[in-house]
């Protein structure tokens, strides 16, 4: 690598630091460096293509991996993860996200393992190191304390040092460490950890001192996208690559202040033979043998089925009190599917996680194909969305010269007309907009044929005039840029709208002047949502619709859940209520037919007011493209629903430790220190509806006996013996929690230690009525903590209680070890 840098000039060095577009970086060909080509994201690889005709594999979001506890699975995710981004052309994916889930309403939890730093580094290191072995790099992220989307491009998260060190820190120690990551992204929010405050690309502490120099990581810094806000700040912070370019504050000014001194050719040299390193592991540097023992087996997996069983695993069931689960298919011959989620379920979160799936299909025809010869009845049952859906263009209307659709006009800055075309399909996007258009006009006539109240208009961003029915009902001069792809209000602009009551057959006609955003970094666009709400059926006619099919169906299969306005990257939630009137309707179809399944097809924790209602309950999370036959194997118990809770599910809102992370004078606290999650529920005293860990499968388990053996290292093994008291084969998930000693504090000024947290798991297969041997291993890791007057890692002496079981909240067995404990130490760089 030496010598391929003493033959860049200092412009070529500058320019491999900068991006080279949207998703590569820079080719040198007289060095045989060819572009590196990245591309979001956590559930699925999306390539580098903004082309409708490009699709990919849709995984679940990566919470249900996080939920199957398997991190055999995890290895197989990241062989997916390889095959989609090699399909695709991708070097490197922007993903695992290892930010923790420290607030149940953060808009991006569904992107997140775990609430528990174990779980979640324990997870992702699998999915890494797997990916990795195969060529393709992953890119950790968020670095670090990046927990919530309210003003997240600029608040300050303030973390003590210990509370950093064991939770949010933790994971992205243990991908360094154990699965040598090859890149992580910093994050576009600020750290205050008492002794630096500062925006986290130019935190020298954290970026330079802690990520490079103690625990030795020897890859790229990239920049999450237009985060970069100076030159010599993010320089000498230790950003190795800003994301995207060429422009940017690095490709306007780094070059020039390499020159003057201000940044040293030395640190720009150790940016670049990091970029180098890189490309030689993706296999982007000729001559130079790429990175990856089985680089040569990278498509030898199979996608859907892989996907199919981890979203099939990962359902948690809730609850099964007289034992639904599984549905013998040849009792049904009638189902009554319902519920919003049902009809459209939701497969995805919004943002950066999004991709256009390979293929779709639908609940009912899974369940149809699953049972064979049944009857489905569809209903909705409840109203779940907010916003108007879109307008239909090609059945009702058309262009202000009588043809089908809209019209489209293209306009610069003068108002001249640059292009004209008419559409009678409309995404909502127009993409890669000429550099000359300023502005998109869209007009149509909407035929209203339908007596009763209609609602028609139009939401977009940016400068605008927006008129319905000859009414200007929105109108604005601000020019917008980035910022709106960065707070994702681009995703789901609300609209204007016009609210019309039909009496008779008339038309309206809608007149959109939107702006053409041309963001820097980013590809324009123009962002324009045709809306049109129809006299549609009440709420109420919708519930007795479905209740009527309920009574007259063998089986009720109830999908509540959210949906696309509410959890996306961008935007935090504020209620964890379930939307709309989803929840009258669970109450409703168990009154009339008790033998009901409620299915919850969500993200991120809701309230369920009924759950000690219903009889059966299953989590099915937002599952990606092959959900709906996930769900039919699971019903059908071609799958067991092995999943337990990477998260807690709260009883009511007013109990969540942490509701909310909006920031106060743009400072998010982090008050509750360490006692992050369960943690905090344990410390606080409260009860959730159900516990971190918690899932029942389909079978019974008795934990039997627990020994346990100091390791040299100072982990501690426990050999555990459980029993399937079942009458059905299954997975259990053997959870093991470490307690404080008695006196948790010893050589730990002022650290109080939570009550317990996850010391270890693994997940074991048995027969029924068969003993299984499970062996966990606690690392030592797991029972130190960060003293901050030395400072440095500390094992207080003491006889730990270490309990065994299948939750947080449902502990089996306990065992008590002895341990020595340590003085504190300081970090050991490369350790």
């Amino acid at each position: 690598m030496s010598a391929l840098l003493t033959r860049l000039s200092l412009e070529e060095k500058v320019r491999l630091v900068v991006g080279a577009g949207l998703w590569s970086t820079t080719a040198v060909p007289h060095i045989g460096l060819r572009s590196m080509h990245v591309s979001d994201g956590p559930a699925g690889v999306r390539g580098i293509s903004d082309s409708a005709d490009e699709t990919s594999a849709s995984f679940p979001a990566p919470s249900a991996l996080a939920a199957t506890w398997d991190v055999d699975l995890a290895d197989e995710v990241g062989a997916v993860f390889a095959a989609e981004a090699r399909r695709h052309g991708v070097d490197v994916v922007l993903a695992p996200q290892v930010n923790l889930q420290r607030t149940p309403v953060g808009g991006r939890h569904f992107e997140c393992y775990s609430e528990d730093p174990l779980l979640t580094g324990a997870i992702a290191v699998h999915v890494v190191r797997s990916s990795q072995d195969r060529g393709v790099g992953m890119c950790i992220k968020h670095f670090v304390a990046n927990d919530s989307e309210t003003e997240r491009t600029s608040y300050l998260a303030r973390v003590d040092e210990r509370t950093l060190r064991e939770v949010y820190l933790a994971p992205f120690e243990q991908l360094v460490r154990e699965a040598q990551a090859w890149s992580v992204m910093g994050a576009y929010s600020g750290v205050d950890d008492g002794v630096t405050a500062a925006p986290v690309l130019e935190h020298r502490p954290l970026l330079t001192g802690v990520l490079k120099d103690e625990w030795g990581f020897d890859g790229v810094v990239i920049s999450d996208w237009v985060a970069t806000k100076s030159v010599i700040g993010a320089a000498e912070g230790g950003l190795d690559l800003q994301m995207p370019g060429p422009d940017g504050p690095w490709g306007d000014g780094l070059l020039d202040a390499v020159r003057s001194g201000d940044v040293s050719e030395s640190l720009l040299d150790d940016k670049v033979l990091r970029l180098l390193r890189m490309a030689q592991r993706v296999g982007a540097l000729d001559g130079l043998e790429a990175s990856g023992a089985l680089r040569d087996h990278v498509g030898d997996v199979d996608v859907r089925e892989v996907l199919r069983r981890l979203v099939s695993r990962s359902m948690v069931v809730l609850r099964d009190d007289e034992h639904a689960l599984p549905v013998a298919p040849e009792a049904v011959t009638r189902i009554a599917l319902l519920g919003p989620n049902a009809v459209h379920p939701f497969q995805q979160g919004g943002g950066s996680g999004y991709v256009r799936p390979d293929r779709s299909s639908t609940p009912a025809d899974a369940l149809r194909s699953a049972f064979g010869e049944v009857e489905v009845d569809l209903h909705a049952g409840a109203v779940s969305r907010l916003l108007p859906p879109a307008l239909d263009l090609a059945g009702r209307c058309t262009t202000p010269e009588g043809h089908v659709g809209a019209q489209g006009e293209l306009l610069d800055a003068d108002g001249a007309v640059l292009a004209t075309a008419d559409v009678t399909e409309w995404s909502g996007w127009l993409r890669e907009v000429p550099g000359p258009a300023v502005a998109l006009r869209l007009r149509t006539t909407v035929r209203l044929d339908e007596p009763g109240r209609h609602e028609v208009g139009v939401g977009t961003v940016g400068k605008h005039v927006i008129s319905v029915g000859g009414r200007v009902l929105s109108s604005s001069d601000t020019v917008v840029g980035a910022e709106v792809i960065l707070d994702s209000s681009v995703n789901q602009p609300p609209p204007a709208t016009l609210v019309i009551d039909v009496t008779e057959p008339t038309t309206v006609e809608v007149d959109a002047l939107v702006q053409a955003v041309h963001p820097v970094g980013y590809a324009s666009f123009v962002r324009a949502e045709l809306v049109h709400r129809t006299p549609g059926t009440s709420p109420d006619e919708l519930l007795a619709v479905a209740v009527e099919a309920a009574a007259a169906a063998d089986l009720a299969i109830v999908v509540v859940g959210t949906n696309e306005e509410i959890e996306s990257e961008g935007y935090d939630r504020t209620s964890l209520a379930l939307p709309g009137s989803q929840d009258q309707l669970v109450k409703a179809t168990m009154a009339a037919n008790p033998n009901t399944i409620v299915v919850v097809n969500a993200g991120a924790p809701v309230i369920l007011p009924w759950l000690d209602e219903v009889p059966c309950v299953v989590w099915a999370w937002l599952g990606g493209q092959e959900w709906p036959e996930a769900l039919a194997d699971v019903l059908t118990g071609l799958t067991e629903p092995s999943g337990r809770l990477p998260w807690t599910l709260p009883a009511h809102e007013s109990d969540v430790p942490v509701p909310d992370a909006v920031p106060v004078d743009g400072v998010v606290e982090y008050h509750e220190g360490v006692h992050v999650g369960y943690r905090s529920w344990l410390a606080l005293g409260r009860t959730p509806a159900a516990p971190f860990g918690h899932g029942l499968g389909w079978t019974t388990w008795e934990y039997e006996a627990v020994t346990s053996a100091l390791d040299a290292d100072g982990g501690v093994v426990l050999d555990v013996i459980v029993r399937n008291t079942g009458t059905r084969a299954g997975r259990e998930v053997v959870q093991v929690y470490v307690e404080p000693p008695e006196d948790s504090s010893s050589g730990t000024p002022g650290a109080e230690r939570p009550v317990r947290w996850l010391g270890g798991f693994s997940v074991v297969h048995a027969e029924p009525g068969a003993h299984e041997p499970v062996r966990v291993r606690v690392d030592a890791r797991a029972f130190r903590t960060w003293d901050t007057e030395q400072p440095g890692w500390v094992t207080p002496a003491g006889t730990y209680p270490i309990r065994v079981g299948r939750s947080s909240g449902d502990l089996r067995l306990a065992v008590d070890v002895d341990l020595p404990g340590s003085a504190p130490t300081r970090p050991d760089p490369h350790l």
